[in-house]
Protein backbone atom coordinates (compact mmCIF):
# COMPACT_ATOMS: atom_id res chain seq x y z
CA UNK A 1 0.00 0.00 0.00
CA UNK A 2 1.13 3.61 -0.90
CA UNK A 3 1.96 6.25 1.80
CA UNK A 4 -1.38 7.73 1.39
CA UNK A 5 -1.97 10.32 3.95
CA UNK A 6 -5.24 9.70 6.20
CA UNK A 7 -5.45 12.90 8.22
CA UNK A 8 -2.76 16.08 8.63
CA UNK A 9 -2.47 17.83 12.36
CA UNK A 10 -3.80 20.99 12.53
CA UNK A 11 -1.37 24.12 12.60
CA UNK A 12 1.26 21.70 11.19
CA UNK A 13 4.11 22.08 8.41
CA UNK A 14 1.60 19.59 6.17
CA UNK A 15 -1.26 21.89 6.95
CA UNK A 16 1.12 24.76 5.84
CA UNK A 17 1.77 23.08 2.86
CA UNK A 18 -1.78 22.04 1.60
CA UNK A 19 -1.10 18.57 1.97
CA UNK A 20 -4.67 17.13 1.82
CA UNK A 21 -6.09 13.74 3.18
CA UNK A 22 -5.84 11.07 0.13
CA UNK A 23 -3.12 12.47 -1.07
CA UNK A 24 0.40 10.20 -1.07
CA UNK A 25 4.00 10.50 -0.14
CA UNK A 26 5.88 9.50 -3.28
CA UNK A 27 9.43 10.23 -2.66
CA UNK A 28 11.14 11.85 0.12
CA UNK A 29 14.52 13.45 -1.18
CA UNK A 30 14.31 11.31 -4.30
CA UNK A 31 14.36 8.08 -2.20
CA UNK A 32 10.95 5.51 -2.08
CA UNK A 33 9.78 4.75 1.40
CA UNK A 34 9.01 1.30 2.69
CA UNK A 35 7.68 2.21 5.66
CA UNK A 36 7.32 4.89 8.79
CA UNK A 37 11.13 3.75 9.73
CA UNK A 38 12.01 4.95 6.17
CA UNK A 39 10.04 8.47 6.42
CA UNK A 40 11.06 9.03 9.97
CA UNK A 41 14.79 8.58 8.96
CA UNK A 42 14.56 10.73 5.52
CA UNK A 43 12.65 13.66 7.45
CA UNK A 44 15.54 13.88 9.96
CA UNK A 45 17.03 16.86 8.14
CA UNK A 46 16.50 20.44 8.13
CA UNK A 47 15.81 20.48 3.96
CA UNK A 48 13.68 18.53 2.41
CA UNK A 49 11.90 17.48 -1.03
CA UNK A 50 8.68 15.86 -0.64
CA UNK A 51 7.30 14.13 -3.95
CA UNK A 52 3.50 14.04 -3.51
CA UNK A 53 0.56 12.75 -5.75
CA UNK A 54 -2.58 14.93 -5.19
CA UNK A 55 -5.84 13.78 -4.56
CA UNK A 56 -6.54 14.92 -8.65
CA UNK A 57 -3.67 13.19 -9.89
CA UNK A 58 -1.62 15.73 -10.60
CA UNK A 59 2.55 15.35 -9.21
CA UNK A 60 3.74 18.28 -7.31
CA UNK A 61 6.91 18.57 -5.41
CA UNK A 62 7.40 20.79 -2.90
CA UNK A 63 10.67 21.84 -0.72
CA UNK A 64 11.10 22.93 2.39
CA UNK A 65 12.87 24.32 5.54
CA UNK A 66 12.42 22.94 8.96
CA UNK A 67 14.00 22.28 12.48
CA UNK A 68 15.85 18.76 12.47
CA UNK A 69 13.86 17.13 14.72
CA UNK A 70 11.03 18.74 13.54
CA UNK A 71 7.62 16.77 12.57
CA UNK A 72 5.74 17.10 9.28
CA UNK A 73 2.42 16.15 10.73
CA UNK A 74 1.02 13.71 8.34
CA UNK A 75 -0.79 10.74 9.58
CA UNK A 76 -0.53 8.19 7.17
CA UNK A 77 -3.05 5.12 6.47
CA UNK A 78 -0.94 2.29 7.60
CA UNK A 79 2.90 2.52 8.94
CA UNK A 80 4.16 0.43 6.20
CA UNK A 81 4.02 1.36 3.00
CA UNK A 82 4.91 -1.51 1.14
CA UNK A 83 2.89 -4.85 2.31
CA UNK A 84 2.42 -5.76 5.91
CA UNK A 85 4.36 -9.41 6.82
CA UNK A 86 1.82 -11.92 7.81
CA UNK A 87 1.32 -14.08 10.37
CA UNK A 88 1.81 -17.54 9.25
CA UNK A 89 0.66 -19.07 12.64
CA UNK A 90 -2.68 -20.96 13.16
CA UNK A 91 -2.59 -19.98 16.87
CA UNK A 92 -5.19 -22.14 19.20
CA UNK A 93 -6.20 -18.86 21.10
CA UNK A 94 -5.90 -16.82 17.80
CA UNK A 95 -8.28 -14.02 18.32
CA UNK A 96 -8.68 -12.67 14.40
CA UNK A 97 -9.51 -15.84 13.64
CA UNK A 98 -12.72 -16.03 15.75
CA UNK A 99 -14.50 -12.82 14.43
CA UNK A 100 -17.78 -13.47 12.70
CA UNK A 101 -18.13 -11.30 9.94
CA UNK A 102 -19.35 -7.54 9.46
CA UNK A 103 -17.02 -5.79 11.37
CA UNK A 104 -14.15 -3.24 10.20
CA UNK A 105 -12.28 -4.69 7.53
CA UNK A 106 -8.86 -3.77 9.12
CA UNK A 107 -10.00 -6.21 12.33
CA UNK A 108 -9.86 -8.98 10.15
CA UNK A 109 -5.71 -8.43 9.00
CA UNK A 110 -3.65 -11.19 10.66
CA UNK A 111 -0.39 -9.01 10.79
CA UNK A 112 3.08 -10.80 12.32
CA UNK A 113 5.68 -7.45 11.38
CA UNK A 114 8.55 -6.45 13.42
CA UNK A 115 7.92 -2.96 11.76
CA UNK A 116 4.49 -2.46 13.16
CA UNK A 117 6.18 -3.99 16.78
CA UNK A 118 8.46 -1.67 16.97
CA UNK A 119 6.56 1.83 15.52
CA UNK A 120 3.41 0.55 16.97
CA UNK A 121 3.76 -1.38 20.09
CA UNK A 122 2.01 -4.54 18.05
CA UNK A 123 3.34 -8.16 18.91
CA UNK A 124 4.96 -10.55 16.50
CA UNK A 125 5.97 -14.16 17.40
CA UNK A 126 9.18 -13.76 15.12
CA UNK A 127 8.30 -17.23 13.14
CA UNK A 128 8.51 -15.54 10.05
CA UNK A 129 11.04 -12.77 10.98
CA UNK A 130 14.06 -13.62 8.28
CA UNK A 131 17.83 -12.71 7.47
CA UNK A 132 17.09 -9.59 5.81
CA UNK A 133 14.85 -8.55 8.55
CA UNK A 134 17.71 -9.46 11.29
CA UNK A 135 20.19 -7.16 9.73
CA UNK A 136 18.08 -4.35 9.06
CA UNK A 137 17.03 -4.22 13.02
CA UNK A 138 20.46 -4.80 13.84
CA UNK A 139 22.21 -2.23 11.46
CA UNK A 140 19.42 0.69 12.49
CA UNK A 141 19.60 -0.94 15.64
CA UNK A 142 15.85 -0.70 16.48
CA UNK A 143 14.08 -1.64 19.37
CA UNK A 144 12.09 -2.31 21.53
CA UNK A 145 10.07 -5.31 20.18
CA UNK A 146 7.07 -6.76 21.78
CA UNK A 147 7.20 -10.21 21.31
CA UNK A 148 4.27 -12.92 21.51
CA UNK A 149 6.64 -15.44 23.56
CA UNK A 150 3.34 -17.76 24.93
CA UNK A 151 5.78 -20.90 25.83
CA UNK A 152 9.55 -21.00 25.34
CA UNK A 153 9.17 -25.06 25.32
CA UNK A 154 9.53 -25.75 21.48
CA UNK A 155 7.13 -28.52 21.41
CA UNK A 156 4.78 -26.90 22.86
CA UNK A 157 5.02 -23.50 21.07
CA UNK A 158 4.52 -25.46 18.05
CA UNK A 159 1.96 -27.41 19.23
CA UNK A 160 0.06 -23.77 20.17
CA UNK A 161 1.34 -21.68 17.35
CA UNK A 162 0.94 -24.74 14.60
CA UNK A 163 3.48 -23.51 12.96
CA UNK A 164 7.50 -25.02 12.91
CA UNK A 165 9.04 -22.22 13.10
CA UNK A 166 7.76 -21.40 16.43
CA UNK A 167 10.42 -23.99 17.94
CA UNK A 168 13.14 -21.36 17.22
CA UNK A 169 11.83 -18.90 19.63
CA UNK A 170 14.87 -18.90 22.25
CA UNK A 171 17.35 -19.01 19.17
CA UNK A 172 15.77 -15.90 17.75
CA UNK A 173 15.35 -14.46 21.37
CA UNK A 174 19.02 -15.15 22.02
CA UNK A 175 19.88 -13.46 18.92
CA UNK A 176 18.23 -10.37 20.02
CA UNK A 177 20.03 -10.48 23.56
CA UNK A 178 23.34 -10.70 21.30
CA UNK A 179 22.76 -7.74 18.98
CA UNK A 180 21.81 -5.16 22.40
CA UNK A 181 17.87 -4.89 20.80
CA UNK A 182 16.29 -4.60 23.83
CA UNK A 183 12.19 -6.55 23.82
CA UNK A 184 8.62 -6.97 26.02
CA UNK A 185 7.52 -10.22 26.22
CA UNK A 186 3.63 -11.46 26.26
CA UNK A 187 2.52 -14.56 27.42
CA UNK A 188 -1.49 -15.18 26.75
CA UNK A 189 -2.09 -18.00 29.12
CA UNK A 190 -4.06 -20.86 27.68
CA UNK A 191 -5.16 -23.22 31.05
CA UNK A 192 -4.12 -26.94 30.32
CA UNK A 193 -1.10 -25.75 28.08
CA UNK A 194 1.44 -23.15 29.32
CA UNK A 195 0.48 -22.47 32.78
CA UNK A 196 1.53 -24.16 36.48
CA UNK A 197 4.71 -25.75 35.73
CA UNK A 198 5.26 -24.29 31.99
CA UNK A 199 4.36 -21.27 32.68
CA UNK A 200 7.43 -21.95 35.53
CA UNK A 201 9.59 -23.01 32.72
CA UNK A 202 9.25 -19.73 30.13
CA UNK A 203 10.03 -17.10 32.96
CA UNK A 204 12.83 -18.91 33.80
CA UNK A 205 14.03 -18.98 30.39
CA UNK A 206 13.24 -15.14 29.77
CA UNK A 207 14.92 -14.02 32.99
CA UNK A 208 17.99 -16.11 31.95
CA UNK A 209 18.24 -13.45 28.96
CA UNK A 210 18.71 -10.34 31.61
CA UNK A 211 18.94 -7.25 30.44
CA UNK A 212 17.64 -7.94 26.63
CA UNK A 213 14.21 -8.53 28.50
CA UNK A 214 12.75 -5.33 29.69
CA UNK A 215 9.06 -6.67 30.70
CA UNK A 216 6.65 -9.56 30.76
CA UNK A 217 2.91 -9.38 30.47
CA UNK A 218 1.11 -12.48 31.61
CA UNK A 219 -2.66 -12.11 30.08
CA UNK A 220 -5.41 -14.66 30.68
CA UNK A 221 -6.65 -16.22 26.97
CA UNK A 222 -9.78 -14.15 25.44
CA UNK A 223 -12.75 -17.07 25.00
CA UNK A 224 -15.46 -15.43 22.64
CA UNK A 225 -18.99 -17.38 21.80
CA UNK A 226 -17.17 -17.49 18.13
CA UNK A 227 -14.52 -19.51 19.19
CA UNK A 228 -14.30 -23.62 18.13
CA UNK A 229 -11.07 -24.54 19.52
CA UNK A 230 -11.80 -25.90 22.47
CA UNK A 231 -9.73 -23.60 25.65
CA UNK A 232 -10.67 -23.34 29.37
CA UNK A 233 -10.83 -20.07 30.97
CA UNK A 234 -9.28 -19.13 33.48
CA UNK A 235 -10.96 -19.11 37.06
CA UNK A 236 -10.19 -18.47 40.30
CA UNK A 237 -7.80 -20.90 41.11
CA UNK A 238 -5.68 -20.47 38.50
CA UNK A 239 -5.72 -16.54 38.75
CA UNK A 240 -4.31 -17.14 41.89
CA UNK A 241 -1.82 -19.70 40.93
CA UNK A 242 -0.57 -17.43 38.04
CA UNK A 243 -0.46 -14.34 40.00
CA UNK A 244 1.69 -16.20 42.74
CA UNK A 245 4.00 -17.60 40.71
CA UNK A 246 4.76 -14.22 38.63
CA UNK A 247 5.48 -12.95 42.01
CA UNK A 248 8.43 -15.32 42.09
CA UNK A 249 10.39 -13.01 39.13
CA UNK A 250 11.51 -9.56 38.50
CA UNK A 251 9.94 -7.78 35.55
CA UNK A 252 6.65 -9.98 35.03
CA UNK A 253 3.12 -8.74 35.78
CA UNK A 254 0.50 -10.18 35.82
CA UNK A 255 -2.95 -8.04 33.48
CA UNK A 256 -5.88 -6.52 35.38
CA UNK A 257 -7.78 -9.27 34.57
CA UNK A 258 -6.07 -11.94 36.91
CA UNK A 259 -6.80 -9.56 39.71
CA UNK A 260 -10.00 -8.93 39.00
CA UNK A 261 -10.78 -13.10 38.15
CA UNK A 262 -8.68 -14.01 41.82
CA UNK A 263 -10.84 -11.39 43.52
CA UNK A 264 -8.11 -9.37 44.60
CA UNK A 265 -7.23 -5.94 45.06
CA UNK A 266 -5.39 -3.97 42.30
CA UNK A 267 -1.98 -3.88 43.24
CA UNK A 268 -0.10 -0.10 43.93
CA UNK A 269 1.87 1.19 41.30
CA UNK A 270 5.02 -0.02 41.91
CA UNK A 271 4.01 -3.30 40.89
CA UNK A 272 3.81 -2.37 37.47
CA UNK A 273 7.26 -0.77 37.63
CA UNK A 274 7.30 1.88 34.50
CA UNK A 275 3.89 0.67 33.09
CA UNK A 276 5.55 -0.94 29.59
CA UNK A 277 2.64 -2.59 28.95
CA UNK A 278 -0.28 -0.56 29.69
CA UNK A 279 -1.90 -1.45 26.03
CA UNK A 280 -1.81 -5.31 27.08
CA UNK A 281 -3.99 -4.66 30.14
CA UNK A 282 -0.93 -4.37 32.50
CA UNK A 283 -1.72 -1.59 35.02
CA UNK A 284 -4.48 0.40 33.28
CA UNK A 285 -6.98 0.32 36.57
CA UNK A 286 -3.87 1.56 38.39
CA UNK A 287 -2.52 4.44 36.47
CA UNK A 288 -6.31 5.54 35.86
CA UNK A 289 -7.05 5.38 39.58
CA UNK A 290 -3.92 7.60 40.89
CA UNK A 291 -4.27 9.78 37.90
CA UNK A 292 -7.84 10.67 39.41
CA UNK A 293 -6.24 11.14 42.94
CA UNK A 294 -4.04 13.68 41.62
CA UNK A 295 -6.25 15.23 40.13
CA UNK A 296 -7.73 18.99 41.24
CA UNK A 297 -11.70 18.41 41.55
CA UNK A 298 -13.56 21.30 43.00
CA UNK A 299 -15.61 20.74 46.64
CA UNK A 300 -18.94 22.32 44.41
CA UNK A 301 -20.18 23.04 41.38
CA UNK A 302 -22.77 25.89 40.04
CA UNK A 303 -25.94 23.65 38.55
CA UNK A 304 -26.42 20.42 38.75
CA UNK A 305 -24.58 17.82 36.43
CA UNK A 306 -25.09 13.52 36.27
CA UNK A 307 -22.39 12.03 34.23
CA UNK A 308 -22.52 8.28 33.67
CA UNK A 309 -19.25 6.52 32.99
CA UNK A 310 -19.70 3.62 30.39
CA UNK A 311 -17.06 1.73 30.90
CA UNK A 312 -15.60 -2.12 30.34
CA UNK A 313 -16.74 -4.70 32.26
CA UNK A 314 -12.76 -5.13 33.09
CA UNK A 315 -12.55 -1.19 34.22
CA UNK A 316 -15.40 -1.19 36.55
CA UNK A 317 -13.93 -1.51 40.08
CA UNK A 318 -11.83 1.49 38.53
CA UNK A 319 -14.70 3.50 38.14
CA UNK A 320 -16.69 2.77 41.31
CA UNK A 321 -13.88 3.80 43.22
CA UNK A 322 -13.66 7.30 40.86
CA UNK A 323 -17.39 7.50 41.30
CA UNK A 324 -17.96 7.31 44.56
CA UNK A 325 -15.33 10.23 45.06
CA UNK A 326 -16.60 12.09 42.72
CA UNK A 327 -20.15 11.96 44.34
CA UNK A 328 -18.91 14.12 47.39
CA UNK A 329 -19.16 17.18 45.19
CA UNK A 330 -22.14 19.51 44.97
CA UNK A 331 -24.29 19.19 42.53
CA UNK A 332 -22.34 16.19 40.60
CA UNK A 333 -24.21 13.16 40.72
CA UNK A 334 -22.08 10.46 38.83
CA UNK A 335 -22.85 6.31 38.07
CA UNK A 336 -21.13 3.32 36.41
CA UNK A 337 -23.02 1.60 33.58
CA UNK A 338 -20.44 -1.39 32.63
CA UNK A 339 -21.19 -2.32 29.09
CA UNK A 340 -21.88 -6.03 29.05
CA UNK A 341 -20.32 -7.56 25.52
CA UNK A 342 -23.83 -10.20 23.88
CA UNK A 343 -22.16 -9.47 20.88
CA UNK A 344 -18.79 -11.67 22.30
CA UNK A 345 -20.12 -13.32 24.87
CA UNK A 346 -19.83 -12.58 28.60
CA UNK A 347 -15.95 -13.86 28.85
CA UNK A 348 -14.73 -10.74 26.69
CA UNK A 349 -14.53 -7.32 29.25
CA UNK A 350 -12.38 -5.28 27.45
CA UNK A 351 -13.65 -1.69 26.37
CA UNK A 352 -11.96 -2.29 23.19
CA UNK A 353 -14.15 -4.93 22.15
CA UNK A 354 -17.35 -3.27 22.57
CA UNK A 355 -19.80 -2.57 19.96
CA UNK A 356 -22.08 0.37 18.92
CA UNK A 357 -25.42 -1.75 19.70
CA UNK A 358 -24.17 -3.22 23.63
CA UNK A 359 -23.09 0.38 24.14
CA UNK A 360 -26.41 1.40 22.89
CA UNK A 361 -28.47 -1.14 24.93
CA UNK A 362 -26.76 -0.29 28.32
CA UNK A 363 -27.20 3.29 28.03
CA UNK A 364 -30.74 4.05 26.00
CA UNK A 365 -33.12 4.40 29.34
CA UNK A 366 -30.40 5.98 31.69
CA UNK A 367 -30.95 9.57 32.76
CA UNK A 368 -27.77 11.69 32.12
CA UNK A 369 -26.64 15.15 31.15
CA UNK A 370 -23.48 12.93 29.66
CA UNK A 371 -22.29 9.72 28.85
CA UNK A 372 -18.33 9.55 28.92
CA UNK A 373 -16.78 7.00 26.74
CA UNK A 374 -13.22 5.80 26.37
CA UNK A 375 -11.51 6.52 22.69
CA UNK A 376 -10.51 2.82 23.17
CA UNK A 377 -13.96 1.73 21.78
CA UNK A 378 -13.51 3.81 18.72
CA UNK A 379 -10.79 3.20 15.99
CA UNK A 380 -8.29 5.80 15.92
CA UNK A 381 -8.61 9.19 14.27
CA UNK A 382 -12.07 8.46 13.98
CA UNK A 383 -15.98 7.91 15.66
CA UNK A 384 -15.98 4.66 14.50
CA UNK A 385 -17.23 1.20 16.77
CA UNK A 386 -15.75 -1.96 16.43
CA UNK A 387 -19.02 -2.83 14.04
CA UNK A 388 -18.13 0.11 11.88
CA UNK A 389 -20.83 2.22 13.45
CA UNK A 390 -20.29 5.70 14.03
CA UNK A 391 -20.61 7.77 17.48
CA UNK A 392 -23.72 9.63 15.52
CA UNK A 393 -25.30 6.60 15.24
CA UNK A 394 -25.17 5.86 18.42
CA UNK A 395 -26.34 9.28 19.75
CA UNK A 396 -29.21 9.10 17.26
CA UNK A 397 -30.15 5.95 18.56
CA UNK A 398 -30.17 6.62 22.14
CA UNK A 399 -30.24 10.40 22.58
CA UNK A 400 -27.87 10.80 24.54
CA UNK A 401 -24.87 13.49 24.91
CA UNK A 402 -21.77 11.64 24.21
CA UNK A 403 -18.36 12.89 25.73
CA UNK A 404 -15.36 11.09 24.69
CA UNK A 405 -12.35 11.12 26.79
CA UNK A 406 -9.34 10.87 24.76
CA UNK A 407 -6.57 9.72 27.28
CA UNK A 408 -7.73 5.56 28.35
CA UNK A 409 -5.74 6.76 31.39
CA UNK A 410 -7.20 10.04 33.03
CA UNK A 411 -10.26 11.44 33.32
CA UNK A 412 -8.99 14.97 33.25
CA UNK A 413 -10.71 16.27 30.38
CA UNK A 414 -14.55 15.58 32.29
CA UNK A 415 -13.69 18.83 34.21
CA UNK A 416 -14.62 20.73 31.37
CA UNK A 417 -18.20 19.57 31.58
CA UNK A 418 -18.20 20.60 35.54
Amino acid sequence: MPALVSNVISDSIAEELNIKQGDIVLLIDNKEMQDMIDYQFLCKSEFLTITLKKNDGSIEEIELEKDYDEDLGIVFESAVFDKVKPCLNNCIFCFVAQQPKGLRDTLYVKDDDYRLSFLQGTYITTTNISETDKKRIADLHLGPFYISVHTTNPELRVKMLKNPNAAKIMENLKWFKRNDIPFHAQIVLCPGFNDGNELKRTLDDLTSLGDALLSVAIVPVGITQFRKEQLKTVDKKIANETIDIASKYDKVCCSDEFFLIADKKIPDAKYYGNFSQLDDGVGALRMIMDDFDSLDFPTKIDKKVKLVFACSKAAESAFNYISNKLNKIINLKTEVKPVISTYWGKNITVAGLITSEDLISTIKDIDADYVIVPSIMLKPYTDLFLDGKSLDYVKNKTGKNLFVVHDNYSIAEILDLL
